[in-house]
């Protein structure tokens, strides 16, 4: 039995677990049905030309995993942002820790998907937003849809924000040979709401694990959203992220990503901006070796007029590893005074090493300014004389300029605590010992 018919035979068993009276049965019924019908993207279709998930499809996952490994905090301290304070939603092979975590409810939801998909008390706010930005077409969010069940939810009223950051973390821990995870994600923030959350999925052994995530954002007028992604798993983890952001006027989502580590990463990124004078960023440093494979695919939709959209993604690319940007841009006809730029740049430090780009417009509007543009090349070898002849051993000048090379992405992390994380991360990517505060 190939992974499609194993999902598929395992939906029924899925739904006898789970309350088929729950507000999103009709939602879930569909979406195995579409499942079924698309079956996993083959490079066949285009927008998978180049990330191919057959070896994954080979592999015999675990779709409900047993009973999660207790952990000791000291053992997974170091996957948290320790120098804040932080709230915390932790799963552990798919299952909520309560013992790692710290949830509220103090003026605002910081909690489990689970509890909205079960307790009447959330029922008004699902009917509303969940599976409302989702796609229906794209097949393993639909897989995603089908199995919902467990993940984050954070609902921010009007006008508030939480005291602190919050960090939503996965762990596996082996305990399968392989496993499937799928956490659906819904984050709401209200009118002049705010929030910053920081994302992470972490393997701690070298068992095989595949991660369908999917996250839908809502942000009201007024509305600021922060989101982090932190990517550097084992070289036997493969993640597939598929994001949905919803944005009404003068709302500002920003969603960092750093893909570091690995083996399959397939990062889906789409805006939607459905008033005016919104602001959306996007911004990426990617640092792959090895046979690393890492994925972006980005799209902002602009429906409305006076809007802003920005991309800016760095990749440094080594070894055998493989990198992969698509990013469109869509202008509706009225969407006039549209300000949209998109930039890919990426550094090959191998000549193995394999970058396929492709910015895109389509532009429906007449009075818009929008620019887009990749770069593909190698370390300046003027550069890196010069800084060899102020006694800069080379392997430090050449990740001194990798550095600088993605360091503009970093300016605009909010949070100092990760910001020093991130560039510790890099530095050891890079693998050297700059000998300063990055």
């Amino acid at each position: 039995m190939d992974l499609k018919d194993k999902l598929i035979s395992s939906f029924m068993a899925f739904e006898n677990n789970v309350d088929i009276d729950s507000p999103v049965h009709d939602e879930r019924s569909e979406a195995i049905k579409n499942f079924e019908e698309k079956g996993f993207p083959t490079k066949k279709e285009e927008a998978w030309k180049y990330t191919s998930l057959n070896s994954l499809q080979k592999i015999d996952f675990s779709i409900f995993p047993k009973e999660a490994n207790a952990l000791d905090y000291k053992d997974v301290k170091k996957y948290f942002i320790n120098e804040i304070d932080t709230y915390k939603i932790v799963f552990v092979d798919g299952i909520y820790s309560s013992f790692l975590s710290e949830t509220t409810h103090d003026g605002v939801d910081i909690c489990l998907m689970s509890s909205a998909l079960t307790k009447p008390m959330y029922k008004q706010i699902i009917d509303v937003y969940f599976n409302k930005i989702a796609s229906k077409d794209e097949s393993l969010t639909t897989l995603n849809t089908a199995f919902s069940r467990e993940g984050a939810y954070i609902y921010i009223p009007k006008s508030k924000m939480p005291k602190k950051p919050i960090e939503i973390v996965h762990f596996s821990t082996g305990n399968e040979a392989s496993l499937l995870l799928q956490p659906r994600n819904l984050i709401i923030a209200e009118e002049n709401a705010e929030l910053q959350v920081i994302e992470r999925h972490q393997s701690l052994t070298e068992n095989e694990v595949l991660t369908n995530s999917v996250t839908e954002i809502f942000a009201a007028k007024n509305a600021i959203v922060d989101y982090y992604k932190v990517q550097n798993d084992l070289s036997t983890a493969s993640l597939v992220d598929n994001t949905y952001v919803n944005q009404k006027d003068d709302s500002v989502v920003k969603v960092h990503t750093f893909s570091f580590g690995g083996k399959l990463t397939r990062n889906n990124l789409n805006f939607y901006q459905n008033g005016e004078h919104i602001d959306s960023i996007m911004k990426g440093v990617t640092i792959l070796g090895e046979k690393q494979h890492v994925d972006h695919h980005t799209l902002v939709h602009h429906i409305q007029p006076n809007c802003e959209s920005h991309q800016d993604y760095k990749g440094i690319y080594g070894e055998n590893a493989t990198g992969v940007f698509n990013g469109k841009i869509i202008v509706d006809k009225i969407a006039q005074k549209t300000n949209a730029f998109q930039q890919n740049n990426n550094i090959l430090v191998s000549d193995k090493a394999t970058i396929n780009t492709k910015p895109q417009l389509e532009i429906f509007a007449d009075d818009v300014k929008c620019s887009h543009g990749c770069t593909i090349g190698q370390l300046d070898d003027d550069a890196l004389f010069y800084l060899q002849t102020r006694g800069i051993p080379k392997k430090e000048a050449r990740a001194l300029m990798m550095y600088a090379f993605a360091n503009n992405v970093l300016e605009s992390v909010r949070i100092p605590e990760l910001k020093a994380r991130i560039n510790k991360l890099i530095a050891k990517k890079l693998g050297v010992n700059l000998g300063f505060d990055l």
